[in-house]
């Protein structure tokens, strides 16, 4: 009995290599020279503005090692069978850990902020905008380096309630677990399934290039014109855009870590395509993203003269849900 048809990996994709780890670990290492240069420097020379920088820049470091780690970590256990769909949700986990780093860094920026607004302390000009300066260079090659573009293409939120679901199985039932072969290769079309791993370690450089910018301009302005209180001003305000930022991300991946139901558009397209005879109802449907650029689709059908579990999952665009489930139950007329 030739059952090949009907066996699958759940690898999704996660067993290759992708693009994001290589220019993450980059981003890493330019991160960990300006760290030691910057730190030596400041030792060497005594500033602190230098010293404080290059510590900054460490804590940058073991975040965006996170990154890098969960893109090993889901590479190198794809095909572990203890990962029911695969480790496609490692990808996930790791932006929703970046996120967290992230809004923490935002804290910190606004506990320093209000500090220094409260408690102005004396600031060495000269040397506090050259290491702007070179954090803001250093950062802009980082951005560049991750450059999330491809990212935005594919945005799309999750904002939907929960369905509330019947489940009576208590017809003849017919279960098939029959999926498309092709899981290595799938893209967005137009779904939130993007890189979120990539997506934290891009906004860790961004929030950086953005406190480097804020600063220069705070500093300037205290310098030029004695607006020392502008330095502490800027920095609260960009721990808000920060913070922002990782809102957003936690709700993404949180969404995703949670198994929350798709959109309404990608659901009522599963549900129109399986309807479309004029006699089938869906009963139960589950529609929910197992992997970036994977979307998993369990779903319960009947209908008074069903057709095979194939010929519904045929109505289905196998590369934009790649892993379908069908359960097909006959109804009486």
């Amino acid at each position: 009995m030739d059952l090949s048809r009907w066996k699958h990996g759940h690898t999704f994709g996660q067993d290759e290599k992708k693009p994001g780890e290589a220019r993450t670990l980059i981003v890493i290492a330019i991160t960990v020279v300006m760290m030691v240069i910057e730190i030596t420097a400041g030792i060497g020379f005594g500033s602190m503005a230098l010293l404080a920088d290059g510590m900054h820049m460490g804590s940058h470091a073991v975040a965006l090692g996170i990154t890098a780690f969960a893109y090993v970590y889901a590479r190198r256990h794809a095909n572990d069978p203890a990962f029911s769909f695969g480790t496609g949700k490692v990808n996930a986990l790791g932006g929703f850990c970046g996120a967290v780093v992230l809004a923490l860094f935002a804290l910190l920026m606004a506990w320093e902020s209000v500090e220094r607004l409260l408690s102005p302390t004396a600031i060495a000009f000269n040397q506090a905008i050259l290491v702007a300066v070179v954090g803001l260079v250093v950062n802009g090659i980082s951005v560049f380096v991750l450059g999330d573009n491809h990212d935005h293409h594919h945005h799309h939120h999750h904002d939907h309630g929960e369905e509330e679901h019947d489940h009576d199985h208590g017809h003849e039932n017919h279960h098939a677990h029959d999926h498309d072969h092709d899981h290595g290769h799938r893209h967005g079309h137009g779904h939130a399934h993007h890189d979120h791993n990539l997506r934290s370690a891009y906004l860790h450089v961004l929030a950086d290039a953005l406190t480097s910018v804020t600063a220069i301009v705070a500093l300037l302005a205290a310098k030029f014109f004695g607006w020392i209180w502008m330095d502490p001003v800027m920095g609260i305000a960009g721990s808000v855009l920060v913070a922002h930022w990782s809102i957003g991300l936690l709700k993404q991946t949180g969404g995703v870590l949670l198994d929350r139901q798709a959109s309404e558009r990608e659901t009522s397209e599963v549900r129109a395509a399986l309807e479309g005879d004029g006699h089938t109802q869906v009963t139960d449907l589950h529609v929910w993203s197992i992997a970036p650029n994977a979307v998993s689709v369990v779903v319960a059908v009947a209908s008074p003269t069903p057709e095979s579990p194939d010929g519904y999952r045929a109505r289905l665009d196998a590369a934009r849900f790649p892993h379908v489930t069908i359960e097909v139950n006959t109804a009486e007329e």
